[in-house]
């Protein structure tokens, strides 16, 4: 009797495969990635009865054909993997579309549980299934289940370990056939697998030699090693010949008939429907929300809501990460003593990563508000209407798909976007859309986005940020009608897009899908943005001032104090460095808590003071601008001064390449090190809104620079990786940034000329 336990759950995309995971696993899960792939790898555990389950929920697919990476990984993790089991989740209320990836796991010979999800839909559509009969007929454990409610969790829990402890063979038949003519050309191939010992422990033969015939690339690989391998593949030959000649159709065809059949067979035997004049509750509310003149006015509503709720939301707890931010700085520059270790620890670590940790609550707000649009069922009624709009600028259907989840609706990340078009069969409208999927407002954007408008519209950030998604949209249209009118033209191919049904979601399935996306974040924050903030530090700091440059400076600093002390008016009273060490002590004191009373003395201190303050800040921006950083932004100036960034801003757009976000941890570590008085202003946005020649027009030209300028690293070598093209990661990269140099040119010049966001 095995402990632990291995159960892989598949199932078609909106089945409900993630709500009966997340009702199984609850908290007991982690996200990664399949290894040499960036496809999102879940993983859960659950106990039951002493035994402990380990669930791996694998890519949602259609089919086991092996025509796409989730395929693939689907695919391949039943048959190396060997899991224990195999839970089929299948939406009950469209079960012939659900059953055809059912009947290719039967053909496996796999351990299989059926799961009848959102039986509760079926039943609310007139749709009657006898699962004991169904069972029957299939040969497997089936369990109706409502994931949402959580219904039907234990019965499955009890259907995984009685059909784990239920003896099988791998070569176990399916319980239906594909003909005659199939099956003797199956038998043919079978024996030849037998004759030359090909075996799997967890796959039968009958199924290889289904796939063989079926042509898959996959297959024949795993058939390479056979000594008489030439010998399998010419039987095969003339048996997918034979096929061909007697049915006028490829054997994939004739297969896949074979299996619908099935299907369809079992389906008049067990489900039952009841005749009903009324429109189901999916169908009316599209009829609204959908609709050509409706639905694209609720559509705007509704994503002004979702930056109304993230914004409002999120404030009281983005002001509280601040503060703590802002209070631990001060509290470390308390106990450390001035030095490289304080400056790291300070400059580097805290404001800079501190900068980016300070909006944890706003992108979660954002993820948990695009989780409820994706688990209603909406977010593809965004994509089906946007459709129409992507057809008139020379991109495909299935782009909004990859659009939407590079941040369609700001948050998303352009990496998996760029993945999703693997779905897309046409090379071009592929091509394309992993060229303009970068400029979409990804996660990564966001921090950019809520430290500059903070600071500049505070009282406009819901507005701010829906006209940002506007112009995203409008800069990806405008950049694919560009390229599918010049190097990528010719006429884009018909799309069917998919519409779930509409479902309430639940609340634990928000709170997990908020929690993992914010994770990710975090885990950003604390790996890369830490690295490569610590690595800005490093390049601010060194080599710093020369010999001759701290001799000056210090000599001028014991001038002024020197100056000081021999006033009239201030020798009297302060005789020594240690009587003004103990003066400035006083007067700092008294400064928080009282008006203090101007005399000649206190008026004398607050002109040195002032004097002091302007030498040191003259001292610290010699000693930036002197730094690697500072060098390489300042040789920059002469290339972004049209569009108005100081060499701090340019040092923050390289950091950018990085990851976007250390575009913020960037000007944290900048404008942390080169202020002397860092109280005055503790946050960076309070900072930047008093910073000479900061205004609400370089502010939103930064931000418009920000959202167009060159993909993050990764995204880039996943450009290279997808296209298999060093030429299209390269052009990626350099039109981009045209792009947005040209964009934040105009947006600087006009305001400019029409004197708009100069105060």
């Amino acid at each position: 009797m095995k402990q632990k336990i291995t159960v892989a759950l598949a199932g078609n995309p909106n089945a409900g495969k993630t709500t009966i995971f997340n009702a199984l696993t609850g908290a007991r899960q982690h996200v990664g990635n399949w290894p040499g792939v960036t496809v999102e790898k879940k993983e859960g555990t659950l106990k039951h009865k002493g035994r402990e389950i380990h669930i791996v929920d694998l890519p949602g697919t259609y089919s086991l054909t092996a025509f796409s990476l989730e395929e693939i990984i689907a695919r391949n993790f039943i048959v190396d993997s060997r899991p224990d089991l195999v839970i089929n989740v299948v939406d009950a209320s469209n079960l012939e579309r659900n059953l055809y990836l059912s009947v290719q796991l039967l053909e496996m010979g796999c351990k299989l549980v059926i799961v009848l999800n959102m039986i509760d839909v079926a039943r609310g559509r007139g749709i009657i299934i006898d699962e004991t009969l169904f069972s029957n007929l299939i040969g497997v454990p089936v369990v109706t289940t409502n994931g949402k409610k959580g219904v039907g969790m234990d019965s499955l829990v009890d259907a995984i370990i009685s059909q784990v402890e239920e003896p099988q063979s791998p070569e176990d038949f399916t319980r239906f056939t594909y003909g005659v003519e199939v099956e003797d050309e199956l038998y043919k191939i079978q024996g030849l697998l037998y004759t030359n010992s090909f075996s799997s422990a967890t796959v039968n033969t009958r199924w290889v030699s289904a796939k063989l015939l079926e042509g898959d690339t996959e297959i024949i690989k795993k058939i390479d090693s056979l000594d008489h391998r030439a010998k399998v593949m010419e039987q095969v030959d003339k048996s997918r010949s034979h096929l061909t000649n007697i049915f006028g159709d490829s054997p994939e065809i004739v297969l896949a008939d074979a299996r619908y059949g099935f299907i369809s067979g079992a389906i008049k035997q067990t489900v039952q429907v009841e005749r009903t004049d009324r429109v189901n509750l999916s169908e009316s509310i599209d009829k609204v929300l959908t609709n050509r003149l409706l639905g694209p006015l609720i559509l705007l509503a509704v994503l002004y809501s979702v930056y109304i709720f993230t914004f409002n939301g999120s404030a009281p707890l983005v002001k509280y990460f601040d503060s703590f931010f802002s209070w631990l700085g001060d509290s470390v520059s308390t106990i450390l003593p001035e030095g490289l270790l304080k400056s790291l620890i300070v400059s580097g670590m805290i404001k800079g990563v501190g900068g980016v940790l300070g909006f944890t609550p706003l992108i979660a707000f954002m993820f948990f508000a695009i989780a409820i649009l994706e688990d209603t069922g909406y977010m593809a009624r965004i994509a089906f209407m946007l459709d129409r709009v992507l057809r008139g600028f020379g991109l495909h259907g299935a782009s909004m798909l990859a659009l939407m989840v590079a941040g369609g609706i700001a948050g998303g990340c352009a990496v998996p976007g760029i993945m999703a078009t693997r779905t897309m069969k046409e090379p071009k409208e592929r091509l394309v859309t992993i060229l303009v999927a970068p400029l979409m407002n990804c996660g990564a954007k966001l921090p950019v986005y809520a430290l500059l408008i903070g600071a500049f519209f505070p009282g406009n950030r819901a507005a701010i940020m829906f006209l940002l998604t506007l112009i995203s949209w409008v800069m990806v249209l405008l950049a694919g009608r560009a390229i599918r009118s010049t190097v990528l033209s010719g006429p884009s191919a018909p799309f069917v897009l998919e519409l779930p049904p509409y479902r309430v979601p639940t609340f634990q399935g928000l709170l997990i899908h908020t929690w993992e996306r914010t994770w990710m974040y975090l885990k950003k924050a604390g790996t890369v943005i830490l690295a490569v903030s610590i690595i800005i530090w490093v390049l601010m700091t060194f080599p710093g001032l020369s010999t001759e440059q701290k001799a000056f400076f210090e000599e001028k600093q014991d001038n002024l104090t020197s100056h000081f002390l021999n006033d009239p008016a201030v020798s009297s009273v302060l005789k020594n460095q240690q009587d003004l060490k103990s003066f400035e002590d006083s007067q700092s004191a008294e400064g928080k808590d009282t008006q203090q009373i101007a005399t000649p003395l206190t008026l004398k201190y607050a002109q040195y003071k002032e004097d002091k303050l302007g030498l040191e800040n003259e001292e610290q921006s010699k000693k930036l601008r002197g730094t690697v950083a500072g060098r390489v932004g300042a040789g920059l100036v002469w290339v972004f001064k049209p569009i108005g960034f100081d060499w701090k801003t340019n040092v923050a757009l390289l950091g950018g390449f990085a990851a976007k976000e250390v575009v913020v941890s960037t000007l944290g570590t900048a404008y942390s090190m080169g202020a002397v008085e860092r109280e005055q202003y503790p946050t960076l946005s309070e900072q930047l809104k008093h910073e000479p020649g900061w205004n609400p027009l370089m502010a939103f030209t930064l931000i418009m620079f920000v959202m167009l300028y060159a993909p993050c690293v990764v995204t880039l070598v996943v450009i290279k990786r997808e296209t298999g093209k060093w030429r299209w990661m390269l052009f990626a990269m350099v039109y981009t940034t045209v792009l947005a140099y040209f964009v934040a040119f105009i947006v600087k010049t006009t305001g400019t000329l029409l004197g708009i966001g100069l105060t």
